[in-house]
């Protein structure tokens, strides 16, 4: 496997994968996303990941935009595992069968049988993807193609999904296939020729569509990318909102920019764009006909076109019909807003590929215009941590230092380190937080370098390096608002902090030996354990006793088995650190000096075989119910409030069970906030207001409650030299008049004004209030009065009219000292 720099996976479902889109790698494909059985997300899409990646580096963006909101702590898609534990698979039917027998053995098996052999390797590899095998599937699907009813009925999808694992199979070096030559070529030309001349592959529905997304994939699986650009045209020019009822329909469509993507690594296809560029016109006519898809789910249609209209403009011969309708896709699109990823993109794809040219189109400055409008916020927590984010306030941002910081503490504490592993410079972490995963997935590409088709991502860099910057890229957990949170911030916190103080070197040293079920089973450890989470998935696999101690420890990403890299990694972990302390110290101490081949050597030679099964069956009855070891109860925020008219005094009545409040985060809902115990706040204007208070208890755990408070603040006094004009939100006061007489005033009312409220209050005596809205208001002319005994008198006047209104104070009996305010 090539690897440019190095990735690694984090959080459920994510495996190591080849950063450059070389033919040996990664032209063959994976499973299909939405039938995997670890569910939606590629398993090769990295979430952490050792150097930032070029445009050219970074696919089209998937149909299945699931990935984008995958939670690294939830439990698999238990809905994928029923569908594919159904089906049930016997590698033999393939490995030991070949000619009709193999092909229809292939026919019978459920597709998600099928596409479980994209993980054979090794001998089982080599017996099922044969070139005679791979060709005699091929004509099959050549044959069956001819008859193809645009549907299942016949086995095609499991044919085109057994020539594409195959495909993938091979291209992996160690499985030791070797070269497909000119026989399988032309068979299954001759199958993909069959299967698109025949009408029904063209068919609008989903049961034709998982056919036809395959058959799209498989173009690239087996380079046929030249050959099928009318496929591409006749795709993307059928297309229309028909579509969007049906998910692979997008899918088949969205593949076609894949077929785009590697193309290019094919000399001849750009000859043949070159030759006869209609291509070019349909993509961008695709790109402008439906760029009002930007704002919705399926936004990645129209983005993707764009990005691969613009790919075009790095060949020389092209330019002159490419530059113009990039130009104008980037006029039409804005740096903020729902075209925002079509401009972004299209910046960052000419920044790359025609730079020099970057005034032509308006974008040389495009990274410094996204820092400055869409990450404005930048917070030192302290020395060795700052958040940049999109729209945070200071108690949220109080409150996630505070959490981190207290996970650092943690994680100390299970460690037992002595300091930073030797020669690690990555003294600091930056967190960059998005609003949502749209934000993140809009932005962070072009500012980052990074595939943002994930949960988030981690960037290592490289810690040797003095002034090397880890960063992790994240986005807010919109499900949970108006509670914030970061999405699988936990885990990832907990990789900076592995890294840095536990595994010398960078990613690549580590793995030099199977090193995954340390660095992902104790950040999956870290997160429950940290949060008190129950991690009901890992007890549920305990249960179950799929593998054996040392199996675990064997476990590396190229299993792709999220299931024993997290799962299984987390009880290794938690089993150790509960039974055998000592040795996860011997363990860390070989890890920090670099020496990968001693600590791999004293793991296989651990036997807890008796000692391992016992715990796992008492973690399934029950002893895991915790998330770890010490449990902390979260504290139970609570707060009184004492309101004198625009003053509230605070006072703090949080409660911790098992500790102490350490920390306090008050956001009064006006922008101001507090981190004292029991802070007081003067509001500017009269209002309710909702106030917030999240404490942080001595243990890390959050609690957070909000209320109300309404307060009344003072109006200042009318500023008009006239003291009988009064005026917006104001008050005239001292206001005095002898029994019988007059106290006159009036104010200006502008155009579409909702209410004018008059009202009086304060002094000695009894002055009622009368208005007019055309003329001086007295007891014998008036349309509105308050008459009550005292001074408390208060006339509502609803949608009046623009121009001068009157406002009259009458002496009942002689009064002093009034005030009377004018509100609208």
């Amino acid at each position: 496997m090539v690897l440019v720099g190095s990735v690694l996976g984090l959080g459920v479902g994510t495996q190591i994968v080849s950063a450059l889109p070389s033919t040996a790698v990664v032209r063959a494909g994976g499973p299909v996303a939405d039938r995997d059985v670890s569910g939606a997300r590629d398993e090769r899409t990295p979430h952490v990941q050792h150097e930032p990646l070029t445009p050219d580096e970074l696919p089209p963006l998937s149909a299945f935009v699931e990935q984008q909101r995958d939670d690294y702590d939830a439990p698999p898609d238990t809905g994928r595992q029923r569908a594919a534990a159904a089906a049930v698979c016997d590698v033999a039917d393939f490995t030991g069968q070949s000619g009709a027998a193999l092909v229809t053995a292939i026919k019978n098996a459920e597709p998600t049988c099928v596409n479980t052999l994209f993980r054979l390797t090794g001998a089982e590899a080599r017996a099922t993807f044969t070139e005679t095998k791979m060709v005699t599937v091929a004509t099959a699907l050549r044959d069956n193609a001819v008859a193809y009813a645009g549907d299942n009925s016949t086995g095609t999808l499991q044919l085109v999904l057994f020539l594409r694992a195959g495909y993938y199979v091979q291209s992996k070096a160690d499985n030791g296939i070797g070269a497909y030559g000119t026989a399988l070529r032309n068979s299954v030309r001759s199958a993909l020729d069959a299967f698109f001349a025949n009408g029904r592959s063209g068919d609008v529905n989903d049961v034709n569509g998982d056919t036809l997304n395959e058959a799209v994939i498989l173009i690239d699986s087996a380079q046929e990318n030249t050959r099928y650009i009318y496929v591409v045209k006749r795709l993307l020019t059928a297309y229309n909102s028909s579509y969007n009822a049906y998910k692979y329909m997008r899918s088949a469509v969205n593949s076609v920019f894949t077929v785009l993507f590697r193309g290019h690594y094919d000399p001849a296809f750009v000859t043949a764009v070159t030759a006869d560029p209609s291509l070019l016109d349909v993509v961008n006519g695709f790109a402008v006909d439906h760029s009002g898809l930007l704002g919705g789910d399926y936004y990645y249609l129209p983005y993707n076109a764009g990005r691969e209209l613009s790919r075009f403009v790095q060949h020389a011969s092209l330019q002159a019909k490419v530059r113009p309708m990039v130009k104008a896709l980037i006029g039409r699109s804005a740096i903020t807003g729902p075209t925002a990823k079509m401009w972004v993109a299209l910046a960052d794809m000419v920044d790359y590929y025609d730079n020099a040219n970057c005034s032509y189109y308006g974008v040389c400055d495009y990274r410094a215009q996204i820092m400055a409008t869409v990450l404005p916020i930048s917070h030192d927590c302290g020395p060795t941590l700052r958040i940049r984010a999109q729209d945070i306030t200071t108690a949220q941002l109080n409150a996630s230092c505070a959490s981190l910081a207290n996970q650092d503490a943690y994680f100390h504490s299970l460690v037992k380190d002595g300091g930073p592993v030797a020669d690690d410079r990555n003294t600091s972490l930056e967190v960059v937080v998005f609003n949502s995963s749209v934000d993140y997935q809009t932005y962070a590409g072009a500012l980052y370098d990074i595939a943002t088709n994930n949960g988030g991502m981690y960037l290592e860099g490289s810690p040797g390096v003095a002034g090397n910057q880890p960063r992790f890229i994240a986005y807010e957990d919109t499900r949970v608002l108006p509670t914030f949170a970061i999405w699988n911030l936990n885990h990832e916190y907990t990789h900076y902090l592995d890294g840095r103080f536990n595994m010398y070197g960078d990613f690549n040293a580590s793995q030099s030996t199977p090193t995954t079920w340390w660095t992902e089973g104790f950040a999956e450890y870290v997160s429950y354990s940290y949060r008190d989470v129950v991690y009901d998935a890992a007890i549920t696999e305990a249960a179950k006793k799929t593998f054996t101690l040392r199996e675990v420890f064997d476990t590396t990403y190229e299993h792709e088995d999220t299931t024993r890299t997290y799962r299984w990694g987390y009880l290794a972990v938690r089993f150790l650190l509960e039974k055998h302390p000592a040795d996860v110290a011997t363990v860390l101490g070989r890890y920090r000096a670099g020496d990968w081949s001693g600590a791999r050597s004293f793991l296989t030679g651990l036997n807890y075989t008796t000692d391992w099964n016992t715990w796992l069956t008492a973690c399934a009855s029950g002893a895991c119910g915790g998330g770890g070891t010490p449990a902390n109860t979260a504290p139970v925020a609570a707060f009184t409030t004492a309101v004198n008219g625009a003053t509230v005094a605070f006072t703090d009545g949080s409660t911790d069970a098992d500790g102490t409040i350490a920390s306090r985060a008050w956001d009064f809902g006006d922008g101001g906030t507090s981190t004292a115990a029991n802070p007081s706040r003067t509001y500017a204007a009269s209002g309710t207001y909702t106030v917030r208070l999240t404490v942080t208890d001595n243990g890390g755990k959050t609690g957070t409650v909000t209320k109300t408070v309404t307060v009344t603040a003072p109006l200042p006094q009318c500023s008009g030299s006239d003291v009988r004009m009064l005026g917006k939100n104001c008050v005239r006061a001292n206001v005095a008049a002898n029994t019988g007489g007059h106290s006159y005033f009036y104010i200006n009312i502008p155009a579409g004004t909702a209410q004018l409220k008059i009202t009086t209050s304060g002094g000695t005596g009894n002055a009622d209030l009368y208005y007019s809205p055309s003329s001086w208001a007295t007891t014998s002319n008036y349309s509105k009065r308050s008459a009550t005994a005292g001074n408390a008198e208060t006339l509502t006047i609803t949608s009046p009219r623009a121009g001068y209104h009157y406002i009259t104070l009458y002496g009942t009996t002689a009064f002093t000292g009034v005030s009377v305010s004018s509100e609208h």
